[in-house]
């Protein structure tokens, strides 16, 4: 019998590997970056007092739509960098949480730095 790996476990460990070089500060917070198969969200984090400060997501009742595609991430990403600007947020560090820059991932990127930050 053929055992497969688990992904999710692959994607953790690579996120344990990120995070040890990864920190947000509140001069630059971490932008952190969650993907499942539905939705997609995004938190601006700062590590040092363990605090979010802002926060956006497919789930969230203003958005409307498909969840799961990559016109969605970069309105996630706009929404952030809209909401961050607000804050006065400009520098953050980015934070993929273990997934493959790629498809989703970067198009939340993308669409964080059209709306103004910058990584």
């Amino acid at each position: 019998m053929v055992s497969r790996k688990d992904s999710n476990q692959a994607r953790l460990k690579r996120h344990i590997r990120v995070r040890a070089k990864v920190s947000g500060t509140p001069e630059r917070p971490r932008l952190a970056v969650y993907r499942s198969n539905a939705n997609i969200s995004a938190q601006i984090i700062d590590d040092v007092n363990g605090v979010t400060l802002v926060s956006a997501s497919t789930l969230e009742k203003v958005f409307e739509g498909n969840g799961s595609n990559i016109e969605a991430a970069k309105k996630v990403g706009a929404t952030i960098a809209e909401r961050a600007a607000a804050k006065g947020i400009v520098e953050v560090v980015f934070d993929r949480g273990g997934y493959l820059y790629h498809g989703r991932v970067s198009a939340l990127a993308d669409g964080a730095r059209e709306g103004g930050l910058k990584f």
